[in-house]
C-alpha cells in the first residue's frame, strides 16, 4: 500500500479511534505533517495519531518505536513523542499505527538553531544519554550504525547524481572525506542504541535551540558515529567542536571520522531531495537542501586545514587520503 492508495483523512483517525481507543475519539483532531513514512494527526493538544502511509516498511517501524522508546524515553534530556497507544490493521485501515505524546516545536529545517552554544549542548547532553548498550534482541539498523563501506554503492550514486545537477562544486573534495572515513578504524565497542536519522526535520526547534527529537523508526543499535553526524547537519558553522567538546565519552578521532562519513551520505541525500527532486517522495522538501548545503560546505572545509577534532588533511596526491597523524 502506498500513499496513493488509501486517503486518510480527520474522519477516518476518529473511526478508528472509536474503534479501538473510544475513550480518545471525542479529541479535536488536525492534520500536524505528512512525513517520509507517516501522517501525523494532532489529537488535542498532547496527543498525536501516526499512520504509515506511504512505504511499507512503516508498519514495522511504528511497532518497533512502541516496543522499545516508552522504555528510553525516561532517559532523555529532551521531550521524545512516547507511544501510548498501538492500533491494529482493521477492514478500514489494513495497517498499525500508534498515538504518541506530541511533542512541540518547530522542525529545525524551517527554524534552524541559532543560539550555537545552547543547541550544541542539548545535541550532545541528547545524545550522551542516548548512546547506552542496548539489550540483546534491540533491532538492527537498516544499514544505521554498520560499516561506512556497505554504503559506498549508494554514495556514488548520489554524489553522481549531485554533480550532474551542478549542485557540488568541489565533488573530489567530498570524495576525500569519504574516503578517508571509509578508511578509518571501525567502531569495536558494544552496540549502542542510536536515534538513526537525525536530521534537520526530525529535531524540533523552540528560541533557538533545541527542544525535542521525534521520529524513531530508524531506532536502532550500531557504532554511535552514525548519529555522530548529526552535528554537521543541525548546528551553525561554530557548533560543531562545541559539541564534541560537550558529548561523552569525549569522541576519538577514527569515530570523528566515520561521523563525517555519515554526515556526508546525509548532507547528499538533502541536497537530492531538496534541490534536485531526485527522491521526489511525498516527504521531500525544499527546506531541507539549505541545511545539507551548509552541511557539506563545512565538511569540505576540514580537508582543508589541519588540527581541531580529527579533521582531515587534504593529501598531497591526488587519491590518497591522508588522515591527522
Amino acid at each position: 500500500m502506498t500513499h496513493t492508495q488509501i486517503e486518510v483523512t480527520a474522519e477516518l483517525v476518529r473511526h478508528l479511534l472509536r474503534d479501538q481507543h473510544p475513550d480518545l475519539a471525542d479529541r479535536p483532531v488536525r492534520l500536524g505533517a505528512r512525513g517520509w513514512d507517516n501522517q501525523l494527526w494532532r489529537l488535542g493538544d498532547d496527543l498525536a495519531v501516526r499512520l504509515p502511509w506511504a512505504t511499507r516498511s512503516a508498519d514495522a517501524l511504528l511497532r518497533k518505536e512502541h516496543a522499545w522508546l516508552p522504555a528510553l524515553a525516561p532517559h532523555l534530556p529532551l521531550p521524545v513523542p512516547v507511544p501510548q497507544r498501538l492500533g491494529e490493521p482493521s477492514e478500514r485501515f489494513p495497517r498499525p499505527w500508534i498515538v504518541t505524546t506530541w511533542v512541540p516545536g518547530e522542525p529545525a529545517d524551517r527554524a534552524p538553531a541559532t543560539r550555537a552554544a545552547d543547541a550544541a549542548d542539548a545535541l550532545a547532553a541528547f545524545l550522551t544519554a542516548l548512546h547506552r548498550p542496548s539489550p540483546a534482541g534491540a533491532p538492527a539498523g537498516r544499514g544505521r550504525g554498520g560499516p561506512l563501506a556497505d554504503h559506498a554503492e549508494g554514495f556514488a550514486r548520489a554524489l553522481a547524481s549531485a554533480t550532474e545537477a551542478g549542485l557540488v562544486p568541489d565533488p573530489q573534495a567530498v570524495r576525500i572525506v569519504w574516503e578517508d572515513a571509509v578508511a578509518a578504524p571501525a567502531w569495536t565497542g558494544p552496540p549502542l542504541w542510536l536515534h538513526g536519522d537525525l536530521h534537520p526535520a526530525n529535531v524540533l526547534t523552540a528560541d533557538g535551540t533545541f527542544c525535542g527529537v521525534i521520529d524513531f523508526g530508524d531506532l536502532c543499535a550500531g557504532d554511535p558515529a552514525c548519529d555522530l553526524a548529526a552535528p554537521w547537519i543541525l548546528l551553525p558553522d561554530d557548533g560543531v567542536d562545541r559539541f564534541h567538546a560537550a558529548y561523552r565519552p569525549t569522541p576519538d578521532t577514527a569515530a570523528l571520522r566515520r561521523a563525517r562519513g555519515w554526515a556526508v551520505l546525509r548532507a547528499l541525500g538533502g541536497i537530492l531531495i531538496g534541490e534536485a527532486g531526485v527522491h521526489g517522495r511525498p516527504g521531500g522538501k525544499a527546506t531541507w537542501g539549505p541545511p545539507a548545503r551548509a552541511a557539506l560546505r563545512r565538511l569540505v572545509a576540514t580537508i582543508r586545514r589541519p588540527g581541531g577534532h580529527g579533521q582531515v588533511v587534504r593529501p598531497a596526491h591526488a587519491g590518497q587520503v591522508q588522515p591527522p597523524g
